[in-house]
């Protein structure tokens, strides 16, 4: 499980594109890394979008936006094609990324126990140490609780 002051897991994805992105790739700049159910669905959907209409806030305020799920490559392109997304994509079919961060394991939906992605959000620095977890997303304002 990370905690504040633990580095970025090491991962290897690809990205909406085809494009292969590590976590090497992300240092340098403030990263908000966002994990999501699904593309696509009503709250990843307001989830993204309030991270879309924000977004050069966001980037004002210096922050790279990466948003996973174990959506495949295609969905991905079609979700940032018909959402208008500014920011990358990651593709983690495997699950290995999830689980490297702890957004991957059991939750509980309409009273049932499922295995499934956790959505929660990281927020790391420049050198890639994690300062800020938010476990309560609130999937319509995510971006002011970022900001």
């Amino acid at each position: 499980m990370l905690q504040i002051g633990d580095h970025m897991p090491h991962f290897e994805v690809m990205d909406q594109n085809g494009h292969i992105v590590t976590s090497e790739s992300l240092i340098g700049k403030k990263t908000i890394v966002y994990f999501y159910p699904k593309d696509n669905t009503p709250g990843c959907t307001a989830e993204a979008c309030s991270l879309r209409d924000n977004y050069s806030a966001l980037q004002a305020a210096g922050w790279n936006v990466v948003g996973v799920s174990k959506d495949s490559v295609s969905s991905h392109k079609k979700f940032e094609e018909k959402h208008q997304l500014p920011f990358t994509l990651l593709s983690d079919t495997s699950t290995e990324m999830l689980q490297a961060f702890g957004a991957w394991g059991e939750k509980k939906m309409y009273g049932k126990v499922t295995v499934g992605t956790i959505r929660k959000t990281f927020l790391f620095d420049e050198q890639g140490i994690l300062t800020r977890i938010i476990e309560k997303v609130d999937t319509k304002n995510h971006a002011a609780q970022i900001l």
